[in-house]
């Protein structure tokens, strides 16, 4: 229901592989399946190689939400799954209408002062 692309922004090879991966998504996924470009790392901007405006360029070509997260320092994480499960929950018919359908509850206080760091929101 919902594919997230993933590229590191220190290795433009892993970025060039994106129009590929897009192709074979569109060749063989459901055509309602959710898709996210991630670029992943960005806490190594000294060593970012791929652009912030080269990830924003193809996924605003091909429709689809972007994110820069870094996995190691915990930016965007939690932000790009919940975004890509609400963008699921919102194609996928409910049988409840109640002010819950269609939502997300993580576990844990959303007031926890967590803010990012760096990165498109």
């Amino acid at each position: 229901m919902g594919i997230m692309l993933v590229y590191d922004i220190t290795n433009p090879k892993s970025f060039d592989n994106i129009s590929k991966w897009l192709r074979n998504i569109d060749e063989h996924a459901n055509e309602d399946v959710e898709r996210m470009l991630i670029g992943n790392k960005c806490d190594m901007e000294d060593k970012r190689i791929v652009g912030t405006d080269r990830g924003e360029n193809i996924a605003k070509e091909h429709g689809i939400r972007f994110f820069e997260t870094s996995a190691k320092a915990n930016i965007n994480i939690e932000k790009a799954f919940m975004t890509l499960a609400e963008d699921i929950l919102r194609k996928t018919p409910s049988k409840d209408s109640g002010p819950e359908a269609g939502s997300v509850a993580v576990g844990r206080d959303q007031s926890s002062g967590f803010k990012p760091r760096c990165c498109n929101t």
